[in-house]
């Protein structure tokens, strides 16, 4: 059962829009948002950063694409990640069509970064015809030089209508799936920008410290003005910026949202891939039959739930515990070790089991008691499912191949 939320003011009301399956604004719950600080060409990696962010708490991730390796990489990566990705664009306008190109489901622009109007409003078309929504992150150390002389300052005024400039180009070419951030270092001058950007626009409103630092210091800094935007009813989705393990920053924005009663406080802490090529189950039936047999429980775990031997484990590793699929067998996991392979219509069964003994026993016990032939049998079914579907079972290849016709300028 959801707490009651300890806020006094009433929420904003703002228009809703979707980064993939997740609402902000209009009255959807607020989210948590995190960056990779991998490089996204290495797609292995970044993915597993993704499952770690997605497992503690973050609703959406962001990863840079800066390069065409790191478009492509996108594009690899999208179709196995768990949660809806943004990409984070700087200076090129031809890497966020790249990243359009590569399936991403928004996009970050920073106003002092690019600043072409035609640029702008091109990657604006482009978004709009695949509903890909945009967050105009302004960004109070990047401003436009010309605001700085105008308003004197990274001001409040100057922050907004730096935000107000870009979505006017949005305007024009009849774009408006949009979210707002208005972010600076100094805590006040980011509460204060945020008021003005609340009091005029009505889309919703990204809430973040930028460069906030490393903890304590940083979970201090950041906490002081996200909770006070959203003890005033400001602020659709929140992002702790700090020097550290951004697997700091998606829990602490978990912790503030149960604290402040805006998210629902759950022991079990259930993550699952999306499927992709590679499944063999019904990943989310699957998932549903795990959330129901373990909710109950209220075992304070983690579980991952995941379509393939192939990836599986690897992409979840940082799960307390998993199940992954693979040739009608069901591939038992503990902190990414195969440590168990039962048939596939046990495998429920199983899951539920092992988490009942590693809260009693302890991770490490479960691990010294794995079977020693499960990891040489669950490689033995990861090799025969890569031969059965292929290196490229998600066809992210076609992306990748529009990708490079993007940015080289190359025409069908």
């Amino acid at each position: 059962m959801a707490r009651p939320a300890v806020i006094t003011a009433e929420r904003r009301k703002t228009r809703q829009i979707k980064v993939g399956d997740v609402a902000i604004g209009g009255g959807a719950p607020v989210s948590v948002q995190s960056m990779t600080t991998t490089k996204t060409a290495d797609v292995d990696g970044t993915l597993s950063q993704i499952y770690a962010l997605a497992g503690a708490g973050a609703d959406i991730v962001r990863c840079t694409c800066n390069e065409q390796a790191a478009a492509e990489g996108l594009a690899r990566i999208i179709p196995r990640s768990p949660v809806p990705i943004v990409a984070d664009i700087h200076f090129h306008h031809e890497m966020a069509l790249a990243a359009l190109e590569a399936g991403v489901h928004g996009l970050r622009l920073n106003p002092g970064n690019l600043r072409k109007p035609e640029e702008i409003r091109l990657v604006a078309s482009e978004a709009r015809d695949r509903g890909v929504p945009i967050r105009i992150g302004v960004n109070a150390g990047s401003l436009h030089p010309d605001l700085y002389k105008r308003f004197g300052g990274a001001t409040p005024e100057a922050l907004v209508e730096s935000a107000r400039m870009e979505l006017a180009y949005f305007e024009e070419v009849d774009f408006h799936d949009v979210k707002i951030s208005v972010k600076a270092s100094n805590v006040p001058l980011m509460i204060e920008s945020y008021r003005l950007a609340s009091e005029t626009f009505d889309h919703p409103l990204h809430l973040g410290v930028t460069e906030a630092g490393p903890p304590p210091a940083g979970l201090l800094k950041a906490t002081a003005g996200i909770a006070t935007l959203l003890a005033e009813g400001i602020g659709d989705t929140i992002r702790y910026s700090l020097t550290a393990d951004p697997v700091e920053e998606a829990r602490a924005g978990r912790q503030l949202l149960e604290a402040l009663g805006l998210r629902e406080r759950k022991g079990l802490d259930l993550i699952a891939c999306p499927s992709c090529g590679r499944a063999e189950i019904d990943v989310i039936g699957v998932a549903k039959e795990v959330q129901a047999a373990l909710e109950e429980k209220n075992l304070p775990i983690q579980v991952a739930v995941m379509g393939c031997v192939v990836n599986g484990p690897g992409e979840a590793r940082e799960a307390d515990l998993g199940i992954a699929a693979g040739r009608k067998k069901g591939h038992l996991f503990i902190k990414g070790k195969i440590v168990r392979v039962v048939p596939e219509d046990e495998m429920v069964e199983a899951l539920v089991a092992e988490a009942d003994r590693i809260v009693a026993e302890g991770i490490e016990a479960r691990l010294a008691a794995a079977d020693s032939t499960a990891e040489a049998e669950a490689e033995a079914d990861r090799r025969a499912l890569l031969e059965k579907k292929g290196e490229d079972a998600n066809n992210s290849e076609v992306r990748v191949n529009l990708i490079r016709k993007t940015i080289g300028g190359e025409k069908d």
